[in-house]
């Protein structure tokens, strides 16, 4: 590790997110594009410790614009090469562990520097891997920064001096925080350098060593900024990259020797993370730390007395960003019954504007491809389903004509609010549109799921925003905006319910799940 550089940082600040209006900027991201796609022949290893590994045969990451286009090559791990990672990872631990807290920050505020430095190339990764929008990748990287910048402010407090009430006995007291031990992190592919990045440097700056399992979908990505944090100094075994299938995850989650799991997906898979871990194995010393961030089945109210047309700018850049696939996405629009039909024309005439196509190509495009082909067949199915179950499509509906993995942006009305479109989480450019008789009415939908993660209102009325303060059920609610874009250190973001454990992450209590806290007491 390099020389601790001993000085004040500046009060935190969020990235700033890019439009890409200026020319230089469009220039300078369009050639990082074509750099990226130069290495799509680039071979990825795993890394256990000092050593990275090439197990043939290799896999290729395929790029959901165009599946004939690699966004590079990796190689697959064993539940043996995890074991293998876990013994690694907890060897280091002995001595990372005890690195002073002002070092393992320093790790983090050059990392932001290094990744600062290198937007385009990281976004290029994301536009190419995963199918980003231009300013969705953007917003990726300057929250990944932002994770990094927020998390090592927030070990230099952990990692001083702690309040505590003063002895009334003659002793010297004192209280501090010490890492778990060894963590699995389990990141998603949808937000793929943000998400991944925030799990990971939030356990290591704590003095946790990790082994990170990424998303099949979103491995290059993931590798790279392994690779960062290597070219940084970090100490062998303190990050270990093992990509891998289910079976891998699953012994990371099950091994006697890793102390948390840190996971962001699916409910279903959450909840079988959460019933793993709960079963101690022989070996084990400890109860399992789960920290799960599972999806959502957000709303976007509109009140009667609503300003329609920030609702509408609204419910399209909160359903169709990024294709829909955010835990955060706005899946239904509950709209009530006098401004429904004028609300509905907004809406259809935003969306109308939005571009659908190949973000390598262009920073024009806004509508992407969805991840894979998996997904492509599974969201053509929940329309037909919303169908059959008497929804009415009245835009999109349908694959677009291209050699990707497209959907058109959909809109379904007439939708049932127990049905499954306004039920279950579709993760894909669909909205349920959802007409409610009053506010009472739409409230009561709106709560209407076993899911608790995002949710806005618009209204005019102090008095139904209060309101919707006291009674709408989640854990980031969004008053006249938004209910996607949450801001590191500004909105702590992690849900209630089925949404998963309300870890809210780029929040002042986040990295407490990262740590024990130790209290000692000498008599004087």
């Amino acid at each position: 590790m390099a020389t601790v550089i001993e000085q004040a940082h500046p009060p935190f600040r969020n990235e700033a997110v890019r439009s890409f209006a200026d020319p230089q900027e469009r220039a300078a991201q369009a050639a990082a594009i074509e750099r990226f796609l130069s290495e799509s022949e680039r071979r990825y290893p795993i890394v256990i410790g000092a050593e990275r590994l090439t197990p043939e045969p290799a896999v290729a990451s395929l790029s959901p614009a165009d599946p004939s286009r690699h966004a590079g090559w990796y190689y697959e791990a064993t539940p043996q090469l995890a074991d293998r990672a876990v013994a690694e990872a907890e060897r280091a631990f002995s001595s990372w562990s005890r690195v002073p807290w002002r070092e393992r920050a320093d790790l983090l505020f050059r990392a932001a520097a290094a990744l600062r430095a290198r937007k385009d190339d990281f976004n290029a990764a994301m536009i190419v891997e995963v199918g980003k929008p231009w300013v969705e990748a953007d917003a990726d990287t300057a929250e990944a920064i932002d994770f990094l910048e927020f998390y090592a402010r927030e070990a230099l407090r952990l990692g001083g001096a702690q309040p505590i009430v003063p002895s009334p006995l003659p002793e010297e007291n004192w209280l501090e925080y010490i890492p778990l031990g060894v963590g699995a992190i389990l990141p998603p592919w949808n937000f793929p350098l943000a998400i991944m990045a925030g799990m990971t440097t939030a356990a290591i700056v704590t003095g946790n060593t990790v082994v990170l399992k990424p998303s099949p979908d979103a491995t290059v990505i993931a590798a790279r900024f392994a690779d960062l944090l290597f070219e940084l100094g970090l100490t062998h075994g303190v990050v270990n990259f093992v990509p891998g299938g289910a079976e891998v995850g699953e012994r990371l989650v099950e091994h006697p020797r890793t102390r948390f799991v840190s996971f962001t997906g699916s409910m279903a898979v959450g909840l079988h993370i959460n019933a793993v871990a709960a079963k101690p194995r022989d070996g084990q010393l400890w109860i399992k730390r789960v920290v799960a961030e599972m999806g959502g089945k957000d709303a976007v109210v509109v009140a009667a007395d609503a300003d329609l047309d920030a609702a509408a700018e609204a419910i399209v850049a909160s359903a169709f960003g990024f294709q829909g696939q955010k835990c955060s996405a706005a899946s239904r629009a509950i709209v009530e019954e006098p401004v429904y039909d004028a609300l509905k024309a907004k809406v259809l005439e935003r969306m109308a504007k939005l571009e659908l196509g190949d973000p390598a190509e262009s920073a024009s495009v806004s509508i992407g491809p969805v991840v894979n082909e998996r997904a492509y067949h599974r969201i053509q199915k929940a329309i037909a389903r919303g169908v059959e179950e008497g929804g009415h499509v009245i835009a999109g509906g349908k694959a677009a004509e291209r050699k990707g993995y497209f959907i058109q942006p959909t809109i379904v009305e007439n939708v049932a609010p127990e049905k499954t479109l306004a039920q279950e989480e579709i993760f894909g450019p669909v909205a349920a549109f959802i007409k409610a008789r009053d506010f009472d009415h739409a409230l009561e939908i709106a709560n209407g799921t076993k899911y608790g993660l995002t949710g806005a209102l618009f209204s005019s009325d102090p008095a139904k925003l209060q309101r919707a303060a006291r009674e709408f059920h989640v854990g980031n609610l969004y008053l006249n905006r938004k209910c996607t874009g949450a801001l590191v250190g500004v909105h702590p973001f992690g849900g209630f319910n089925m949404s998963g454990t309300d870890s809210k992450a780029g929040g002042h209590d986040y990295l407490l799940l990262f740590v024990q806290a130790k209290s000692v007491a000498r008599q004087r």
